[in-house]
């Protein structure tokens, strides 16, 4: 390939690589898979990964399939748009894959055929023209026909060089507006192995408590009940400042629960619910990660469900959702009920992710994969005055399995919510903005 052709390639991969980017610089490892001939390895080159490498076709990919902590991604860049045999061809993929690999293809839009066409011909592209075109429904049903399913699709457009900043906003943009998406080039699709297997893991709950004093029995007695259910059960309570005894009061009680699971309890140094589950979670030794609102709106009872749906294959971020079920009488208002709703759509059109309730309390994900949501912190900054929204996005931004988890939402029995209908509602606004700019525009180079 000349010089100026590779030149007149790099913004439209650059813009590919940055997409992808935002995924694998908190993988383990990217391995691009049957590089068609006139591949030179440019794609492969811009993506950010600790580990790359390139396996040609006819060559056994690298075997996934005793990855547990780590995550690897498998790179189909156009590949599939060449294959005669999709189905038989991601089947094969997924029998070298553990169920947190990915698959990350990039795939010509099928309404372009022509336009390509005419690109080989002006010499605007080498190799040969693509044969094979899918649409989002086929790939769908091929998807899932080959025992993966489909996580997430990003499109990408490619501009001229001078219009950097405008490509970049239009990438942005075209997954949220409707139809707009259909004007892009190439899609980038994530695609998730379907397992059956159930794994084997232990879990950490961790309590944040604030004015809870009169909650923390009950809450120890609830996660006592559920204990059998939940395998290697370690209880972390987190206590931020209370003024009703609550410190003391899980103090007294730490004692005569030692004996039915791990217990420890840690006083916050910083503010707020977001603070004290960062402090609970660093200190937890559980495979999986999970939080329990001291306040019990969300029944003990339930985290069960929660564990089962990960262990399960269900999905790799298990989301509480409020909003299914009649809530009892006071557990929430109607303007807030109504606000969940809506930041809950807002956010699952900006993250590309079906959420249907944003702000449940209680979440679980596997250990391993907080460490890389912390990592994607560091590089996008402590912006949540919730502690939702920095497990969200970047479970959004990593490709993971996401599926919610209906619960009844309670009514507390003691103590007073912290909750400012107008307050909040404002910062939810702020966070959905917040989105919108660190996930879709906020890449770091």
């Amino acid at each position: 390939m000349t010089t100026r052709l590779r030149g007149l390639r790099r913004y439209p991969n650059a813009l590919l690589g940055l997409e992808i980017s935002s995924l694998t610089r908190y993988y383990d490892r990217v391995v691009q898979y049957a590089p068609a001939r006139h591949d030179d390895g440019l794609l492969l080159d811009l993506i950010a990964c600790p580990e790359k490498a390139s396996v040609k076709a006819g060559t056994p990919l690298p075997d996934m399939t005793g990855e547990r902590d780590r995550r690897s991604a498998v790179l189909l860049n156009g590949t599939l748009n060449h294959s005669t045999d999709i189905q038989a061809a991601l089947a094969e993929i997924k029998s070298r894959m553990s169920s947190t690999s990915r698959v990350i293809a990039v795939m010509y839009n099928p309404y372009f055929r022509s336009i390509y066409r005419l690109a080989q011909r002006l010499g605007l592209r080498e190799g040969e023209v693509p044969t094979t075109f899918v649409t989002s429904t086929d790939l769908t049903n091929i998807a899932r026909l080959s025992g993966f399913r489909l996580v997430r699709t990003r499109s990408v457009v490619y501009m001229p060089f001078r219009l950097a900043g405008i490509g970049t906003l239009i990438n942005a943009l075209m997954p949220v507006v409707p139809l707009l998406r259909h004007l892009a080039f190439t899609t980038v699709v994530v695609l998730a192995p379907i397992t059956d297997e159930v794994q084997e893991a232990s879990i950490t709950v961790v309590v944040p408590a604030r004015n809870e004093r009169g909650n923390i029995q009950p809450a120890l007695d609830a996660l006592r009940a559920v204990r059998h259910e939940l395998q290697g059960l370690e209880v972390i309570f987190v206590e931020g400042h209370s003024t009703d005894g609550t410190w003391e009061e899980i103090e007294r009680l730490v004692p005569e629960y030692e004996g039915y699971f791990k217990i420890r309890a840690f006083r916050q140094e910083g503010k707020g619910k977001g603070d004290a589950v960062r402090l609970g979670f660093a200190h937890a030794s559980g495979d999986l990660l999970t939080i329990l609102d001291a306040d019990l709106t969300m029944p003990p009872a339930s985290l069960g469900r929660f564990y089962d749906a990960y262990r399960q294959g269900h999905g790799e971020f298990v989301n509480g959702s409020r909003l299914v079920y009649a809530l009892e009488n006071d557990a929430m208002r109607f303007l807030n009920r109504l606000g969940n709703v809506i930041f809950a759509k807002a956010l699952s059109r900006v993250l590309s992710v079906r959420l249907g309730d944003s702000l449940c309390g209680t979440k679980l994900l596997a250990r391993h994969d907080y460490a890389r949501f912390t990592a994607w912190r560091r590089d996008f900054g402590d912006f949540d005055p919730f502690g939702d929204f920095e497990l969200l996005f970047p479970a959004a931004v990593l490709g993971l399995t996401v599926v919610d988890v209906p619960i009844r939402y309670r009514a507390r029995s003691y103590g007073t919510t912290n909750i400012s209908r107008f307050r909040h509602g404002w910062m939810l606004l702020k966070m959905t903005m917040v989105g919108f700019f660190k996930v879709r525009l906020g890449r770091v180079s």
